[in-house]
């Protein structure tokens, strides 16, 4: 994937010196998308899932691809476990978590995979791991970033399509 037809993030268009700012950014934009959420746990429809269902959703992919970003560090060509993301909604009680915690988990997770991809170089960037999604294909820690930051952007995307 190198761009999204329906949100229109570009993968090339973001240049890897940008990748830990927008990364740092999504806490106050998250906040400020669910703030005009009339009811973050209304899901539009029984197979869309609520405002906070995807907060909750970015707040682990953040997680998740430090501990990728990590391995990949670590290990030559890792292959990344699926995170398993439509089991997390029912298994982790998405739509019975507390808004202002997830925030707050949302904005320590953003600014540690910040300052995670901040601190690497080309070389770092370069490495590789089997990326699980959509299918498995290797992929390079700037696209893992890159990959980060439009999952931000595309689910800001749907939880405004709530107001």
């Amino acid at each position: 994937m190198d761009r999204c037809e329906e949100c229109g993030f570009g993968y090339a268009s973001l240049g890897a010196g940008d990748v830990p700012e927008r990364l740092g950014g999504f806490a106050g934009r998250y906040a400020e998308a669910l703030a005009a959420v009339p009811d973050v746990r209304r899901r539009p429809a029984p197979d869309v899932w609520s405002a906070l269902e995807y907060a909750c959703h970015f707040r682990d992919v953040l997680r998740v691809q430090a501990e990728r970003l990590d391995l990949a560090l670590r290990v030559d060509a890792p292959e990344f476990v699926p995170m398993g993301r439509e089991e997390l909604v029912v298994s982790a009680a998405y739509n019975a978590q507390d808004p202002a915690a997830v925030l707050g988990t949302l904005d320590a997770n953003a600014a540690l995979l910040a300052a995670a991809f901040g601190a690497l170089g080309p070389r770092e960037l370069d490495r590789v791991g089997l990326y699980p999604w959509p299918e498995p294909v290797e992929r390079t820690l700037l696209w893992l970033g890159r990959h980060t930051v439009h999952e931000g952007e595309h689910h800001l995307m749907d939880i405004r399509r709530m107001n």
